[in-house]
């Protein structure tokens, strides 16, 4: 007669390392591309130039999409906005799925395109009423080594001739860590970093980094997957 034994614990605790670390390889496999995307028609192009230059059969393309903080509703009489302390709860959480909608609908053609190039895709929300600096503290936490920004021709002759403030793509080359390589597209084309760096002061926005400590991201939403 043949006894039956309980697996004992010390089996399943090997076969669950062996598992996480075939999750792991997998993992490392991948070859992850963050595209920051947003409502200007620069992000469309971000996104087309990295399905025709940077995708493989292993890419997964991570959308990184900045929306700023609802603090203010539109006004239940009919003008302006208001603080939305100022409203019933009802009211405020009408409106903020109202701007979740919008979001969803914004990044679907984002989506759509991945998904007749046949690239996996995720989406990663942040909200916050900044965009650059979020952006790049979330590259040594993710360690993201790959991304890519839209941005047009205003921006390019601002940032070339020191007037206005640098552009969000400006921002980012200039303060991202030396282990991420950010890829600046202008209208389907990338651009190098000599005629994106104009010689403003280099420091202004790691100063900036310090004073702010991380204040500007309030939500991060790790990830909202669309099949």
């Amino acid at each position: 007669m043949e006894m039956e034994y309980p697996e004992s614990s010390s089996v399943c605790e090997i076969e669950e390392e062996e598992e996480k670390e075939e999750e792991k390889e997998e993992q490392e496999e991948q070859d992850c591309v963050y595209v920051a995307v947003g409502k200007s028609n620069t992000s469309m192009h971000a996104l087309s130039w990295t399905l025709n230059n940077l995708v493989t059969q292993s890419t997964i393309i991570f959308l990184i999409h900045v929306f700023p903080e609802i603090k203010h509703i539109p006004n239940p009489l009919g003008v302006g906005m208001v603080p939305r302390n100022e409203v019933s709860v009802e009211q405020v959480e009408s409106y903020v799925e109202q701007e979740r909608g919008k979001r969803r609908e914004l990044l679907q053609k984002f989506l759509q395109s991945c998904s007749s190039s046949k690239v996996k895709v995720d989406t990663i929300l942040i909200e916050s009423d900044l965009v650059a600096k979020p952006i790049l503290d979330l590259i040594p936490i993710l360690q993201i080594k790959t991304l890519v920004i839209g941005a047009n021709k205003f921006h390019l002759r601002k940032s070339k001739s020191r007037k206005g403030n640098n552009s969000v793509a400006d921002e980012i080359l200039r303060n991202s860590p030396e282990s991420c390589k950010v890829r600046i597209i202008c209208e389907g084309k990338e651009v190098n970093e000599q005629m994106m760096m104009s010689p403003t002061n280099h420091t202004s926005m790691t100063s900036q980094k310090k004073e702010d400590n991380h204040d500007s991201v309030s939500c991060i939403c790790f990830i909202l997957k669309f099949k």
